[in-house]
């Protein structure tokens, strides 16, 4: 299973540069495994670029969303399967109370928001509401479960071959907790990312920016690394970088956090546009 990020929410520019490092486009990850599928985590703005990779060998596309606010759906309109005549396409997203995932989603693919209706995409769309717990998609097997942020949100760990991948991009797993130690029974996130070789985690903000932003639904680097470490997953990838950092405070910041933490024994990849990891 290989994994490949496109949008990791973003950076600006350092001083004296005028091109990104860890990149400019919203949410959105490749999980390529079985031959002819593609699966694809979150449908941010990088989701355009990985359409175009997509060729007349793929039969199948399944799209997981995370959850529904418009960072992680606003590349939809733009993915060319979507607009593959008879390509099949799934989308998963989590279940609402109100409103099933067509009503929630022809919301942003109707005018005056968008100028093609979802009922009028070409390719064999399939929508569905991810059930929580296990479910297979091709020859992967997919464990989705709620987690903490604002509205209905999943994390999702994926297997094949023994080899795990969990994904929390939106998670708050130190919300309300000063000094942030983390248990396996009762702390959000944490049965998808145990004994994972790879986490892709949310790590928005530093010590002192989370202070004024809790409840926002994000992390604090350090938190990240402190869930990972108790956790016992094997690699760290940073993401949903805030779009106000630099490049260059990023790189700062992933360096702090490690002092922070001490002694964390896991490896801490600092997720950036273009990275392909091999799980």
């Amino acid at each position: 299973m290989n994994v490949k990020l496109w949008g990791t929410r973003g950076s600006v520019p350092s001083a004296g540069h005028d091109f990104v490092r860890y990149g400019g486009n919203t949410s959105c990850v490749e999980v390529q495994a079985q031959e002819g599928w593609v699966t694809v985590l979150d449908a941010g703005s990088g989701v355009r670029a990985l359409g175009e990779t997509v060729g007349p060998e793929i039969t199948r596309v399944d799209l997981l969303l995370s959850h529904l606010h418009m960072d992680h759906i606003q590349g939809l309109g733009f993915f060319a399967p979507l607009f593959t005549p008879d390509l099949d396409v799934h989308i998963w997203g989590p279940a609402s109370t109100t409103l099933d995932m067509r009503e929630r989603l022809a919301r942003y693919l109707s005018p005056p928001l968008f100028p093609v209706l979802l009922r009028d995409l070409p390719c064999k769309l399939t929508l569905h509401n991810t059930p929580l717990g296990n479910f297979e998609v091709g020859s992967l097997s997919v464990e989705a479960d709620l987690i903490c942020h604002p509205g209905p949100t999943l994390g999702y760990r994926i297997t094949e071959g023994g080899r795990t991948l969990a994904y929390m991009p939106d998670h708050e797993p130190a919300l309300g907790f000063r000094s942030f130690q983390p248990e396996k029974e009762w702390t959000s996130g944490f049965k998808l990312a145990e004994g994972a070789d790879v986490l892709i985690h949310d790590a928005q903000y530093t010590n002192d920016e989370y202070e004024g932003k809790i409840g926002w639904g994000h992390s604090a680097l350090s938190h990240t690394l402190i869930l990972a470490k108790a956790a016992a997953v094997g690699r760290l990838v940073t993401f949903h970088h805030d779009p106000a950092h630099t490049d260059a405070q990023l790189d700062q910041f992933h360096a702090d956090a490690e002092l922070e933490c001490g002694e964390i024994d896991v490896p801490l990849i600092p997720g950036q546009e273009g990275l392909t990891l091999k799980v």
